[in-house]
């Protein structure tokens, strides 16, 4: 019976000296569910850097298009805002010469009432009281129409004494003088006028042929004249 019990105690001495002698790396078995479980977070960890490598990419590919859109949108609005400027300034200039050749029309027609004034006050010289009384009223009236035309921008030209010029003048007569050199305004026969800026009508004008022409014409009167007295001398003295 004792050495059954010292049996028991042998062999329990034994087993303990048995699990003293197993490896450490044997005593702690591998859990199946904790290694499926760091694989599949580290998967979706992989899945999610992927993903927000994919979303950053398409956010820069987006961008960089909005910003091509943008500039195409911006350099449309440059072009349509001038274009939108030259025609408003067209619209202006278009007002402003159909405004101007209106204004043109309508003088025009008035100018030759003018003229019969302005003869009218050269011709005019009055004696009496009651033809001064009469002279001043009709001065009052040109006055207010002279007026009239210059608050419609219209202002007469003064030609005598300038140069000739066929954009402002028309030429009717050429004649010698000796006080005005060649192609200069002798006389004014019909005035010109100008409509804010531009020519409303053209003046009628006498023009200088320059001194010395009326004498070289004469001259070659004359050398003819004595040409044709030779001729006849030479003819009598043949007969």
């Amino acid at each position: 019976m004792i050495e059954n019990q010292s049996d028991n105690i042998d062999n329990k001495e034994n087993d303990i000296s048995d699990q003293d002698n197993v490896p450490e790396g044997s005593q702690i078995s591998d859990d199946p569910v904790i290694d499926n479980n760091e694989s599949s977070s580290q998967k979706t960890e992989d899945i999610n850097t992927e993903d927000l490598k994919n979303t950053i990419s398409n956010n820069d590919a987006r961008l960089e298009q909005l910003e091509k859109e943008h500039e195409t949108l911006k350099n449309q609005y440059v072009r349509i805002s001038a274009d939108f400027d030259n025609f408003r300034k067209r619209q202006s200039r278009d007002q402003d010469d159909l405004k101007i050749q209106l204004v043109s029309k309508t003088i025009t027609s008035i100018l030759p009432i003018v003229d019969n004034f302005e003869r009218a006050r050269q011709q005019l010289k009055p004696e009496s009281e009651e033809a001064q009384a009469l002279h001043r009223s009709y001065q009052g009236l040109y006055k207010q129409l002279v007026e009239v035309l210059k608050q419609q921008g219209v202002a007469p030209m003064r030609v005598v004494g300038q140069q000739f010029d066929p954009n402002l003048h028309e030429a009717v007569l050429r004649e010698p003088s000796e006080e005005f050199k060649e192609d200069f305004i002798v006389e004014e026969l019909q005035r010109g006028y100008h409509l804010e800026g531009k020519v409303l009508r053209h003046a009628l004008v006498k023009v200088s042929m320059g001194p010395g022409k009326q004498n070289s014409q004469e001259e070659v009167e004359k050398d003819k004249v004595e040409e044709d007295i030779d001729s006849e001398e030479k003819t009598s003295e043949d007969v």
